[in-house]
């Protein structure tokens, strides 16, 4: 029996990726990869760079051969006119029309609203930085398959400064707080089924630390920071707290709560993914 194939869609440009690696952080799909072949040790993983000008793109057959697609996070904007998101947003629309079953964070979210029929703003609420607070699940989302395992309001790393203005047809709001009203969804479409969330469960705090150290100076235009001092007194806490999450004076001082220092609660949405959507088709589709 063939191994589980999986498709990571990398989000970010070859310049991001870039800077991400230089803050001292790690390519997205990398992460992502690594994380799923975690949860599922016998995957085969792919990665494709739909931002990149050039990149070799799978088309409607070479998608139905995965049995799932994972789209990470990006800097770019959804709702920018550039042939870097106006690959991704198609390719996102092959991804649903395939019928293979996807899971957006963030940026992945985004692009698949788009590519479903919705609409993305910028928020006008501002940005959400560090960890979206007192996400909220919904009566929908009590009871999806997603949510197995997680506490009805809990904390989750994140960065955006989109949202979700307009639901794609098709789509159920599953999770909600006071920065976003879509902070998680399930979109359907023709038979195809995307899990999307606004915040990064695959995220250890060391990748959010990355991204404050990026973005510096942004936040602290935007008021998150003082200065670059503390910019890099917060990262460092950070990285620390990655390295000992037992160290209950960092984890008191941000307010970072057990469902993100707990590995296995924080991904709980991807692994819930593999468990409910990936092998489930993969096994209607004859392939184990």
């Amino acid at each position: 029996m063939p191994a589980p194939r999986l498709l990571v869609m990398e989000g970010n440009s070859p310049e991001t990726r870039a800077q991400q690696v230089a803050a001292g952080g790690t390519v997205a799909s990398k992460g992502y990869s690594e994380l799923l072949r975690e949860l599922l040790p016998n995957a085969v993983v792919d990665v494709c760079f739909p931002g990149d000008e050039g990149a070799n793109l799978p088309d409607g057959q070479a998608l139905e051969g995965y049995d799932g697609v994972a789209i990470t996070g990006s800097g770019l904007h959804v709702y920018d006119d550039a042939p870097a998101v106006t690959r991704q947003i198609e390719l996102a629309r092959a991804v649903l029309g395939s019928g293979t079953p996807a899971f957006g964070s963030c940026w992945g979210l985004q692009v698949l609203t788009v590519a479903a029929g919705g609409g993305v703003r910028k928020n006008p609420k501002g940005r959400e930085i560090g960890f979206g607070r007192r996400i909220k699940l919904t009566e929908p989302g009590r009871k999806h398959p997603m949510y197995v395992g997680k506490p009805e309001v809990f904390n989750a790393p994140t960065v955006h400064l989109d949202e979700v203005e307009t639901l794609a047809p098709g789509t159920t709001v599953l999770a909600t707080n006071e920065v976003s009203n879509v902070q998680s969804a399930e979109i359907r479409v023709n038979g195809a089924v995307a899990w999307g969330v606004q915040y990064h469960p695959e995220y250890p705090l060391r990748e959010i630390a990355a991204i404050v150290r990026r973005i510096g100076l942004r936040l602290i235009d935007e008021g998150f920071f003082l200065d670059t001092k503390e910019i890099a007194t917060f990262a460092g806490d950070l990285v620390a707290l990655d390295t000992n999450p037992a160290e209950k004076r960092l984890s008191w001082r941000y307010g970072i709560s057990r469902n993100v220092l707990d590995k296995k609660l924080r991904t709980g949405e991807v692994a819930n993914w593999l468990e409910y959507q990936v092998l489930p088709t993969r096994a209607k589709r004859g392939r184990g």
